[in-house]
């Protein structure tokens, strides 16, 4: 029987691949026949994860907030596996402070990263989907983006409003896309995460606000990179091919929206 969820000789591509989330769904991805194509601006980081992987990665070291590297992500992408099939746009920074503290520089520089760079990439990848959609309209080829948001783009979060102002701002980029490029059959989907066990979230752990944040957790714990890594593999995936412009939490219960 084959794997509904099988990326076998799919090219995807994974932003901020050089620990937590990314590292974990480039390995997942790997592991589901892809090829991949992991970045970071973490040049040890993301070596390593490409290592870990083996002779289906390669690394391509970069700050996704620099105007110039996504199309260098896409040339690369094609120049190492001749196409792309999916993009993670998982790049992402924490620069906290409380509103009356945080100065301009501060907000821009996730602004930047997490919002910016996600656009970027998606502008990018997407302008590469549709131009092959145009060229063979009959082509089955599977074209997806998942973009990563966080519960604190759906409710808010204290001490990191550039944050939360990032995330929030990926969901509505999602929804645009998705209507913008269905046509071409490509589909535009988001993934919204609570707290994950990555390096990110280590400061935080024994902090007074960790353990308030773990009481509104119903499922009483926080998530694996392994277990935020399978979702986004899916909307990668044949089996979401129906599926687009939504926004899929992964959060143990922390956020429940109808």
């Amino acid at each position: 029987m084959i794997n509904p969820m099988s990326l076998e000789n799919q090219v995807i591509i994974v932003t901020g691949a050089g620990q937590g989330i990314g590292r974990g769904v480039a390995q997942l991805a790997a592991q589901l026949g892809a090829r991949v194509i992991v970045n970071d601006l973490n040049e040890d980081g993301v070596k390593e994860t490409a290592e870990q992987i083996g002779g289906n990665a390669r690394a391509l070291v970069g700050n996704v907030a620099d105007p110039d590297f996504p199309e260098k992500l896409v040339k690369f992408a094609l120049d190492e596996f001749g196409d792309i099939n999916g993009l993670v746009n998982n790049a992402g920074i924490v620069r906290a402070a409380m509103i009356h503290k945080m100065d301009r520089a501060t907000w821009q520089q996730v602004i930047d990263v997490n919002l910016t760079g996600v656009f970027a990439c998606l502008q990018a990848v997407g302008t590469y989907y549709r131009y092959q959609a145009q060229k063979d309209p009959d082509s089955a080829a599977r074209r997806a983006i998942v973009n990563i948001s966080s519960d604190a783009g759906r409710r808010g979060t204290i001490g990191q409003i550039n944050y939360g102002a990032a995330k929030s701002g990926v969901l509505g980029l999602t929804m645009s896309a998705a209507r913008e490029w269905g046509r071409y059959r490509i589909n535009v989907n988001s993934v919204c995460f609570g707290m994950v066990e990555t390096p990110m979230t280590e400061t935080i752990r024994s902090d007074k606000f960790a353990d308030k944040y773990m009481a509104q957790i119903p499922m009483g714990r926080m998530s694996t990179p392994e277990e935020v890594a399978q979702p986004v593999c899916f909307l990668l995936s044949n089996a979401a091919s129906y599926i687009t412009g939504q926004h899929l939490s992964v959060n143990g219960g922390y956020h429940i929206g109808f």
